[in-house]
């Protein structure tokens, strides 16, 4: 599966790429959250989310990126987020963050940024839906592919065994690194720039043939 990071769309006309990408067969859109606290940069809210909502019925993979997941996953929820994961870096109760993204009827997932070791996620592996695996360092688009990710996702999909858990990968996904991140065990693939820097129908079916 594909998620086309929103980042890396024209925000000067946002309704109308996203709309492309949904035309062209992405199966989610995957939405960047930036506090400028958790990372070093911002984006936008809950508000700006619900306004797109309207504009296309693709799901919502929605990243959090910020240091207080707790208070604002009932808020991304309310504005049309289909999945939500957070950092099991952040110093919130991840139990409780886990529990509002059920309640709220959302699919609940973590993520892990590059420097963290895998054990981290096992205390929550049955609890998780989705492992979003960091092969860039969180808060910029456009960076290249940390090569460790790949051992990094094989020993994740050790990990998970039988569960009923997706690996996602976001950070340097081309035309040069997917079939590797597929082939290390990756189901969900988030691309930014490669997706949107050019056009998207064949940049998605070329990514699509080089993962088959």
């Amino acid at each position: 599966m594909f998620a086309p990071s929103m980042l890396s769309a024209d925000f000067s006309a946002l309704g109308r790429d996203l709309q492309t990408i949904e035309k062209a067969g992405a199966d989610w859109l995957h939405v960047d959250i930036m506090d400028g606290h958790f990372v070093p940069n911002i984006t936008f809210g809950p508000d700006q989310l619900k306004n797109l909502r309207g504009c296309v019925e693709i799901p919502f993979d929605v990243h959090l990126m910020i240091d207080d997941p707790k208070t604002y996953i009932p808020r991304f929820i309310g504005a049309g987020a289909d999945f939500i994961t957070f950092h099991v870096e952040t110093a919130c109760d991840i139990g409780e963050c886990l529990d509002l993204i059920e309640e709220g009827g959302a699919v609940p997932g973590l993520v892990i940024s590059p420097d963290t070791d895998p054990s981290a996620l096992a205390p929550w592996l049955d609890r998780v839906r989705i492992i979003l695996v960091m092969s860039v360092y969180p808060g910029f688009g456009g960076q290249s592919y940390i090569p460790a990710s790949s051992d990094k996702i094989r020993k994740i999909r050790e990990m998970i065994g039988d569960r009923d858990i997706l690996i996602e990968v976001d950070g340097g996904v081309n035309f040069k690194t997917a079939r590797e991140i597929r082939d290390a065990g990756a189901d969900v693939l988030v691309s930014g720039s490669c997706v949107f820097g050019g056009d998207p129908d064949e940049n998605l079916k070329k990514l699509r043939e080089l993962t088959a």
